[in-house]
C-alpha cells in the first residue's frame, strides 16, 4: 500500500510518501524551486518521492490533500458575513481567488496530478481535515502507544487548537477552539507589529524575546486575549484585523501600544523587545495551561505536538521542565509541510484501519532525514560542472580534515547523506563552526548568513555529553527544546551585564560555548545521535577528541531569504556567495582560496529577505 500525500497553496507546500506505513520519503518544494515557503503545487517534491520509493504513478493506492477546501471557503465566507459590511476590500480580492482557482481544488490537484503523474486521479483523491493531519503527524510517527495530541496554529478550515487522543493506530479529536481565536493568529500579530513578516518572521520574535522584558503581558491579557484555566482562550477581536482587512493589526491595537507597527528592516527598539518578550511569556503561559488541563482531563502521560505554534522551541522547553507529562514527542516538521506526512498517515491508520508498528523509545521519522542524497560520482560530477575545485578523500579523512578547519575558527558549509524534512538544519545541510569562539555568532550573522545580529545560533551536541553542558538530560534529535546552559559551563558576567542595551550583550560571553549561548544563558539545542547520522556524529566525536568539546554551532546552510541547500549545486553556490571558509560535499572537501575568483557571486541581496 502506497499513499501519497501532499500540502499546498497557503505556504510550506510538500509532499510525502508512504509505503504500508512506513515513512519513505518527503520534502518541501522550497528546496527544489528554491522560492523560500513556496506554495504552489510541490511537482518537483512528488517526483523526488516517486523515485525515492522506487514507484511508478500506477502503483500508488491513494493521494490525500492535507486539509478540505470547501471547509476553509465555509469559514472565509461565514467570517465576512459576520463582519460586514466591514472588510469588503479584503473580501472582494480573496473571492476573486477563491471563485477562480481554490473552489474547484480538487479538479485543480486533479490537474496537477496529471501533469506530474498522468491521468485518472480523481477517485483516487481524499482530502484529510486540517487539524487532523497535524495530530496524525505527531502521534503516529511517535513513540507511544498511547498519548494525548495538541496542536496549535494560525487556522486550519476552522480549527485553530485540537485536543485529540490516538491509541494504536486510532486517533479521534475531542476538543477544538475555532478561528478567530487563534494563539497562533495572536504571535503572528505581534510578528507583524515588531516590523518582521508573518508566516516567516515568528522566530525572530521567538530569538529577539530574551533581549527584552516582558513589560506588556499584562496589557496583553487584559485587553488582547482572555486566558481561562485550562489553557482554552478568547481573543478580543476589536484590536485585530485579519478577519476583515489585509493587516493583522489595526489602529486600535496601535493605540494601545503606543504608535504605529515597526517598519520592516528598521532599527529595532528596546520597545520590540519588549514586546517580543511579552507575547512569549503570554503563549508560553497558554501552552502551558492547555497542557495542563489536557493531562488533568484525560490523564494521559504523553504528549504529542504539531502546528505551527510547536516550533517554538522555548515554550516546548518550558513544558518539557514543567513535568507536566513523563514524555512529549513533537514533530519535527510541525508546520504545515508536515500536513503533507500526516495526511498520508491519517488515511493508512484511521481510514484504512491499519496497525501502527512502535517501538518503544524510538519514532519513526528515521531523525527526519527524509529528502534527496545524492551518490559521491554524482557529487563530483556536478561539482565538476559547476567548475568547482575539489580533493576526494575517504570517509575518515572527511572527518579528520573538517574537525581540524572547525578547531581552527573556520565556518564550514556541510552537506552530506539525505536532507532533513522540516524547518530545521540538523546535519545533513548545515552550516558548522567553533562554539567556543566569542566572535563566531557574530561573523557568522553578518558575514556567512547576511542576517540581523542578534539572532542565535543552535548547538549540536553528542547526545552522551548532553547534560554535562546542559540543564537537559533526554532526546533533543529535532532541536526543538531550549535548555540552559550547565552551570558548570557558565562565566560569571560584570556586575554591569544587565544595564547594557540588548544586542550589546552579545559582545560579553557567558559560557564556555558563547557562539550558542543565548543572553538569557539558553540555547535551542540538538541532540546527536550515532544510529540516524553516523557521519555527523563522528565528525562532532573527533571534533571532541581534538578540542575537548563534544559541541558544535549548526545553523542551515543557506542565507537569509534562501532555502536551506538541496543539491551540491546549491551547496556551491551558497559556498562562493559567501564567507564560508571550506565546504565539504559528500566524500569532497573544497577550500575557498583554492576556487576561481569569476565564480563568486554577490549572494548578499540575491534573496528577497525574510
Amino acid at each position: 500500500m502506497k499513499i501519497l500525500g501532499i500540502s499546498a497553496y497557503y505556504h510550506d507546500s510538500a509532499a510525502c510518501i508512504i509505503e504500508d506505513g512506513e515513512i519513505v520519503a518527503a520534502a518541501q518544494e522550497e528546496r527544489f524551486t528554491r522560492k523560500k515557503h513556496d506554495s504552489s503545487f510541490p511537482s518537483n517534491a512528488i517526483t523526488f518521492c516517486l523515485s525515492e520509493a522506487k514507484a511508478t504513478p500506477k502503483e500508488i493506492n491513494f493521494v490525500v490533500f492535507y486539509e478540505k477546501p470547501f471547509l476553509k471557503f465555509e469559514r472565509l465566507l461565514e467570517t465576512y458575513l459576520a463582519f460586514a459590511p466591514k472588510g469588503f476590500r479584503s473580501f472582494a480580492t480573496s473571492m476573486q481567488l477563491w471563485l477562480r482557482d481554490k473552489l474547484y481544488q480538487k479538479v485543480v490537484i486533479s490537474n496537477e496530478l496529471t501533469k506530474v503523474m498522468g491521468g485518472g486521479w480523481s477517485d483516487k483523491l481524499l482530502f484529510s481535515e486540517h487539524h487532523l493531519s497535524h495530530a496524525a503527524s505527531a502521534f503516529f510517527p511517535s513513540p507511544f502507544d498511547r498519548a494525548a495530541v495538541l496542536t496549535m496554529d494560525g487556522v486550519g478550515e476552522w480549527t485553530t487548537t485540537s485536543l485529540a487522543i490516538g491509541s494504536g493506530h486510532e486517533l479521534s479529536v475531542y476538543k477544538e477552539i475555532h478561528f478567530p481565536h487563534s494563539i497562533g493568529l495572536l504571535y503572528s500579530a505581534m510578528t507583524y507589529y515588531t516590523g518582521f513578516k508573518v508566516n516567516s518572521g515568528e522566530y525572530k520574535v521567538m530569538g529577539l524575546a530574551p533581549y527584552g522584558e516582558p513589560k506588556y503581558s499584562s496589557l496583553i491579557k487584559e485587553h488582547l486575549i482572555d486566558i481561562k484555566e485550562d489553557g482554552s482562550f478568547a481573543l478580543n477581536m476589536s484590536y485585530f484585523n485579519y478577519c476583515t482587512g489585509l493587516t493583522m493589526t489595526n489602529e486600535k491595537f496601535n493605540d494601545l501600544f503606543g504608535g504605529p507597527p515597526r517598519k520592516q528592516e528598521s532599527i529595532l527598539t528596546q520597545r520590540e523587545m519588549d514586546l517580543a518578550a511579552s507575547i512569549q511569556e503570554v503563549v508560553e503561559e497558554v501552552v502551558l495551561k492547555l497542557a495542563k488541563g489536557i493531562a488533568k482531563t484525560t490523564g494521559e502521560k504523553n504528549l504529542c505536538l504539531a502546528g505551527g505554534v510547536a516550533l517554538n522551541c522555548v515554550a516546548n522547553g518550558k513544558l518539557h521542565r514543567a513535568g507536566i507529562f513523563d514524555r512529549i514527542w513533537i514533530q519535527p516538521a510541525a508546520g504545515d509541510a508536515g500536513g503533507a506526512l500526516g495526511a498520508a498517515l491519517a488515511i493508512h491508520h484511521i481510514m484504512l484501519g491499519q496497525p501502527r508498528k512502535v517501538t518503544k523509545g524510538r519514532d519513526s521519522m528515521k531523525g527526519s532525514y527524509l529528502g534527496p542524497e545524492f551518490s559521491q560520482k554524482e557529487i563530483e560530477e556536478r561539482l565538476t560542472n559547476c567548475g568547482a575545485v575539489f580533493e576526494t578523500v575517504s570517509s575518515e579523512a572527511v572527518i579528520d580534515e573538517t574537525a581540524r578547519a572547525l578547531a581552527n575558527g573556520k565556518a564550514v558549509g556541510w552537506m552530506n547523506g539525505r536532507m532533513e524534512f522540516g524547518p530545521r538544519a540538523l546535519g545533513a545541510r548545515s552550516i558548522i563552526a567553533d562554539p567556543r569562539s566569542p566572535t563566531m555568532q557574530k561573523l557568522l550573522n553578518l558575514k556567512v548568513k547576511y542576517r540581523e545580529s542578534f539572532r542565535p545560533f543552535a548547538p549540536s551536541v553528542l547526545r552522551e555529553d548532553v547534560s554535562e553542558w546542559f540543564d537537559l538530560n533526554d532526546d533533543s534529535p529535532y532541536m526543538l527544546l531550549v535548555a540552559k546552559i550547565a552551570l558548570t559551563k557558565r562565566r560569571q558576567v560584570t556586575a554591569d551585564y544587565s544595564t547594557l542595551f540588548g544586542i550589546d550583550k552579545l559582545n560579553v560571553p557567558r559560557s564556555e560555548i558563547p557562539a550558542v549561548t543565548h543572553v538569557d544563558f539558553t540555547a535551542r539545542l540538538q541532540t546527536v545521535h550515532e544510529d540516524t547520522n553516523p557521519q555527523y556524529y563522528a565528525l562532532i566525536k573527533k571534533f571532541k577528541e581534538i578540542t575537548g568539546c563534544p559541541v558544535i554551532v549548526n545553523t542551515s546552510f543557506n542565507v537569509r531569504g534562501e532555502p536551506i541547500i538541496c543539491s551540491p549545486e546549491d551547496a556551491f553556490r551558497c559556498f562562493m556567495g559567501t564567507e564560508l571558509d571550506v565546504l565539504v560535499v559528500g566524500n569532497c572537501l573544497l577550500e575557498k582560496s583554492t576556487q576561481s575568483d569569476s565564480l563568486k557571486e554577490n549572494y548578499k541581496g540575491l534573496y528577497e529577505v525574510d
